[in-house]
């Protein structure tokens, strides 16, 4: 049984429920095939093999020649480990990862935060900056950096400017508020990391 599943971002809107209005995220699930399974006694651990299909190639039937050049016709080629081995899976199957989820599922949602580029520490570390009156010219600096005046050293984890994003990031305990029946969709509370077409890990809880 596959307990671990993964999804691309399409962005965030809002769903009434009830008298409620609710800021969910939505996931597609499109697109997915096996590609490959794991076997504990040819590999020594047991593992679906899974791939998403390159826009170019989505909508299409699944060929065999595809497992011989993955990076040409998948985007993304993941393993997902498993307890046991699942029978009904096979290689060239499209799965629909909606059968592995249900309404009011908590789940964990792993993805690659935006990257941001060069920043100061106002925005990296969110400083409050230096006054902005009275004389003041020292602004968006970061201020003093070093300490003890006989070493002139700066401590190893100063808070700096430099690369922001782009870095692994989880959100937990995230409820699956609505699964589409008409696609492969499904909304999750709240924000997940990424920006939109990232692609997303989801756990249960």
């Amino acid at each position: 049984m596959i307990g671990r599943i993964w999804g691309k971002k399409i962005g965030m809107t809002q769903l009434f429920v009830g008298e409620k209005v609710i800021p969910v995220t939505a996931i597609s699930l499109s697109d997915w095939f096996v590609t490959g399974i794991k076997t504990q006694e040819r590999d020594g651990y047991v593992a679906v093999q899974v791939g998403c299909l390159r826009d170019r190639y989505a909508g299409k039937e699944f060929q065999s020649d595809w497992l011989k050049s993955l990076k040409t016709h998948f985007r993304l080629v993941r393993e997902i480990r498993m307890t046991e081995p699942d029978e009904t899976l096979q290689i060239g199957q499209a799965l629909d990862f909606r059968n592995y989820v249900a309404l009011g599922d908590t789940v964990h949602v792993s993805g690659t935060t935006r990257g941001r580029g060069f920043q100061g520490v106002m925005t990296r570390h969110g400083f409050g900056g230096f006054p902005a009156s009275h004389g003041s010219t020292m602004m968006r600096r970061p201020g003093s950096v070093g300490f003890m005046r006989s070493q002139g050293r700066v401590i190893k984890g100063k808070r700096l400017p430099g690369h922001m994003g782009a870095a692994a990031h989880a959100v937990k305990n995230l409820e699956i508020v609505q699964i589409e029946t008409n696609a492969p969709v499904i909304f999750v509370k709240g924000s997940v990391p990424g920006h939109a077409g990232s692609f997303l890990f989801i756990t249960k809880a």
